[in-house]
């Protein structure tokens, strides 16, 4: 990993007095001629200097560490519970809500960094992280300075930041949109979860281009409905008008339903994708093959004509996405083409693992009902022999789509093995239960295997395939981890796969 001399970033200093600017119902408790040096929800993370924000979680109230946080050093504490005992020398501002709030004091504390920057949000269920990433490579290759905040990564230019979420909260994003700024950073580019238009995490962010990929069944557990998730989505494209920047677009996806309900509420100038020849962007040949595709694209700029390291059906729309946003900017055509017939792909999206085995192994990130379906055909199109899958569902998120999923493996692949993706606080072998729920019915030709643990459940199928399979090993993608119960460990797909050839090898 590279070295965060830019990640690190200029410190930000402002007058305490001058926050009742942004909270002007807040009532002070304290002396206001202080200088805060930081910002932080995190009473761990608080020093001498910091604002402390104490939030109610489910699990842990900020409130209780108020004691701790002034002997770390905060000149303040933000609060909204009544505080009877303050300390000496700490200022305590009272206000209704501390995560609304939250949401003006972030923003405001880090000069509002989101904008002063080109921002390019891309939100959807699946094809965020490959849009975003040829999005990102595109505008460098077009020799501006990029900031990426995506699930994988942060990253400003070269250098990176491991993320822990698709999309930071308010005070994480707004440090990282400064660090940008600060580095001189034209343009960031962001995927924008459903999580945080819903919460506002996005807070004090204006966007110029708004791309919609596509809406399918996700975190119900936290939306509750399908409709209730949409319009956390379309928040996005309904707020995109606002502020004051020009030159403004919002681009959809056409062929995914969500895209004409979401439409009519936009007040931004439009730009559509999709495979009729009515969109702005549409294909006028593709040819998907198991390590490449070819694909001409129709563009009001004109044609496009690739040869792509990628493949699957899903990729077409991806790059559509991502050429449609560079067209809005006006990138050279040129441009565009050198650099999408140089992306090699994203690690965890359909990534091809060599291991000196005869058959060929795909690891992928799909963990919702469209994103395997999708994965699958585009798996089902490269296999001459068997094709096998290997999934599972996560813990403590939608459980409604457990046994959705299970019935797609079951129409698409000729085999399946289920096993744990990351459990959580959930029994693992409880969610499999869920999931084979949708295996009932199954025909005798099809072998199904239930096998808890994650690296014998992707050992078993690499025993038992032959060579012209391929091998699907679904929903962890670039993760390196698994959560358990108790613990995280280090867990990669990938290096599983080429330990089990590694170790054959050598006997």
């Amino acid at each position: 990993m590279a070295a965060l001399s830019i990640l690190e970033g200029k410190k930000m200093q402002k007058k305490l007095l001058d926050l009742l600017v942004v909270l002007p119902q807040a009532k002070a408790m304290g002396s206001l001629d202080k200088v805060i040096t930081d910002v932080t929800s995190d009473s761990r993370k608080v020093q001498e200097g910091s604002l402390f924000i104490c939030l109610k979680g489910a699990h842990v109230d900020g409130h209780k560490y108020i004691e701790q946080a002034y002997k770390d050093g905060a000149a303040c504490v933000l609060v909204e519970d009544e505080i009877k005992n303050r300390p000496e020398g700490l200022t305590v501002i009272k206000v209704n809500d501390t995560r609304d709030a939250m949401s003006y004091v972030a923003p405001w504390f880090f000069d509002y960094p989101g904008k002063k920057m080109r921002m390019i949000g891309v939100t959807g269920t699946n094809g965020k992280t490959t849009t975003t990433n040829i999005i990102r490579l595109i505008l460098r290759k077009a020799g501006f300075k990029v900031g990426l905040i995506g699930t994988i990564n942060i990253m400003i230019e070269d250098e990176i930041e491991v993320s822990h979420n698709t999309t930071p909260d308010v005070v994480d994003l707004e440090r990282s949109l400064y660090k940008m700024q600060q580095a001189g950073c034209d343009y960031v580019v962001m995927e924008v979860s459903s999580h945080a238009l819903a919460l506002n995490r996005v807070a004090g962010c204006e966007y110029d281009v708004a791309v919609l990929t596509n809406i399918t069944q996700d975190h119900l557990d936290f939306h509750q409905t399908f409709e209730n998730y949409r319009k956390a989505k379309a928040i996005l494209f309904e707020s995109l008008h606002t502020g004051n920047k020009p030159d403004k677009c919002a681009i959809f996806n056409m062929d995914d339903p969500s895209s004409k309900i979401i439409i009519k509420s936009t007040k931004s100038p439009i730009m559509t994708y999709g495979k009729a020849e009515t969109n702005d962007v549409y294909p006028l040949f593709w040819k998907i093959e198991a390590k490449h595709m070819q694909l001409d694209l129709q563009t009001p700029a004109g044609e496009l004509h690739l040869l792509l390291h990628i493949t699957g059906e899903f990729n077409v729309y991806n790059v559509m996405a991502a050429v449609s946003a560079m067209i809005a900017e006006k990138i050279n055509l040129k441009v565009i083409e050198d650099t999408l017939n140089g992306f090699a792909g994203v690690p965890g999206r359909f990534q091809l693992v060599e291991a000196g085995q005869p058959y060929t192994v795909i690891v992928d990130y799909a963990h919702t009902p469209d994103g395997l379906e999708n994965v699958l055909k585009t798996a089902r199109c490269i296999t001459k022999g068997k094709l096998w899958v290997v999934f599972g569902c996560g813990g403590d998120r939608d459980s409604k789509k457990r046994p959705i999923m299970a019935n797609i493996a079951l129409a698409l692949a000729d085999n399946i093995v289920v096993t744990s993706d990351n459990p959580r606080s959930e029994d693992p072998e409880l969610i499999i239960a869920d999931i084979e729920k949708g295996l009932v019915g199954a025909t005798p030709d099809k072998e199904i295997y239930k096998v808890t643990d994650r690296r014998e459940a992707i050992n078993l199928v690499l025993t038992k395939a032959e060579p012209n399979d391929v091998i699907l090993i679904a929903g962890k993608g670039h993760e390196n981890y698994q959560i358990l119960k108790n613990e995280t460990i280090h867990f990669d797909d990938c290096e599983v796969v080429r330990d089990f050839w590694e170790n054959r090898v050598q006997k």
